[in-house]
């Protein structure tokens, strides 16, 4: 007989704070909480680090988890303003046999690796990376320097979405959010419901 979902959460969360990532709880419930994720070796997100929201439904594990980045990331299949992420093993194959680590140690790992420019979120990333590679990869290092380099994300405030810091800096262009999509991440447990 299988564990219960909330044993097999819990497990799945204590399992990720014991790692080597950093999970920082909300309000102490560990059904939502942000973990620091660093950009791959060998890929134009290399040196970033993006804190990763994620909010575990209650049947967890055999619905997956909504995970979205707080702080900005250029990529085709992630939405510059909210943060959501299009992803097929979150959206649409989601699995019990998979975990949290799964996604940080393989899932995420893959997306910033091979983006999908022919399933996007954001439609410029995806545009930009079929018609000229080369300045794909230096607007994604561009927004590695802005909003993902180690200092930048530990001096803004982790609860608010991009630091609320660009108009300060002139990168009222390079925003592109409206402020009020904070929170609105994606997964397949949503999607599942409203068929």
């Amino acid at each position: 007989m299988s564990a219960s979902p909330s044993k097999r959460r819990d497990m799945d969360v204590m399992k990720l704070m014991m790692s080597d990532w950093n999970v920082d709880l909300v309000d102490d419930n560990i059904c939502e909480f942000t973990v620091e994720f660093g950009g791959p070796k060998d890929s134009p997100y290399e040196g970033g680090v993006w804190k990763v929201h994620v909010e575990l439904p209650e049947s967890y594990p055999y619905k997956s988890p909504s995970i979205g980045f707080v702080n900005k990331i250029y990529h085709p299949n992630v939405d510059e303003g909210a943060g959501s992420v299009c992803l097929d093993v979150i959206n649409q194959t989601w699995s019990p046999m998979f975990d949290l680590i799964n996604v940080f140690e393989v899932f995420l790992p893959q997306l910033l690796l091979y983006p999908n420019p022919t399933d996007p979120l954001n439609g410029e990333a995806a545009a930009l990376l079929m018609r000229d590679p080369a300045a794909y990869n230096a607007r994604v290092k561009e927004y590695v320097r802005r909003y993902a380099a180690p200092e930048v994300v530990n001096s803004r405030n982790p609860a608010t979405r991009n630091g609320d810091k660009s108009s300060e800096d002139g990168d009222e262009k390079m925003d592109g959010g409206d402020g009020d999509s904070e929170g609105a991440f994606l997964s397949s447990s949503e999607e599942e419901d409203d068929a």
